[in-house]
């Protein structure tokens, strides 16, 4: 009987591949009323199509994907970190045109969203929540992300009301011209989780220079 490549690996492989194309991760402008709703990241490298992602945090176990066939959990529908008062219901994100991943509308601030295009969260894998630390409207729903400490839990409920407890396994600014693609997107043998917001100092047109990613795993 021929052998079926598993339903995980696929979605993996396919993800990896639109980022190579082009990955732009989730951007926030200043508060100032001119500035855009949400600026544009450099271009992160992402591995070859085929190719090992790497550097993903120890909590996460081994890099390659599940090779199991697990069924799809539904979409998430919530967030909430209790120790940093954060909740938020989640949107769907997907890519835009150019390849770029979405962020949320700026006047859906206090909304964070979930990239689709990844591992849904309680399956193998990365679930990718994104949010705005500020918008043009002010602050936003991640704003006091970067007070989140590790050891702290983040509660993701599902569409069917199941909720999975995530533990923070560390946190990083790192420069949007610097991005580390694979570690943030690259498959993972358990169900992991990154938050992304804004973070850093402004450039000349009101947009942060970094982004700061939370890591967490399945608890």
């Amino acid at each position: 009987m021929p052998s079926r490549t598993p339903h995980r690996f696929r979605r993996t492989a396919a993800l990896l591949t639109a980022l190579a194309a082009c990955v732009g991760l989730a951007g926030c402008s200043s508060a100032e009323p001119t500035a855009s709703s949400s600026s544009v990241s450099g271009t992160p490298s992402a591995p070859a199509q085929g190719e090992t992602a790497s550097g993903t945090t120890g909590s996460t176990g081994s890099t390659e994907p599940s090779r199991t066939d697990e069924p799809d959990r539904p979409a998430p529908a919530h967030v909430s970190i209790p120790s940093i008062g954060i909740q938020s219901s989640l949107m769907e994100l997907g890519l835009n045109p150019d390849g770029t991943v979405e962020v949320p509308p700026a006047e859906k601030g206090m909304t964070a969203g979930w990239y689709s295009g990844g591992s849904a969260p309680g399956t193998p894998g990365p679930a990718v929540l994104i949010g705005h630390n500020d918008t043009r409207f002010g602050r936003a729903v991640f704003h006091d992300l970067k007070d989140i400490r590790e050891g702290a839990e983040v509660l993701v409920r599902d569409g069917a009301g199941k909720t999975l407890r995530y533990t923070v396994t560390g946190k990083e600014a790192v420069s949007k011209k610097a991005f580390p693609t694979d570690k943030v997107y690259g498959p993972t043998k358990d169900s992991t989780l990154r938050l992304i917001t804004c973070d850093g100092e402004f450039d000349a047109e009101g947009h942060t220079v970094d982004n700061l990613i939370v890591y967490g795993a399945l608890a």
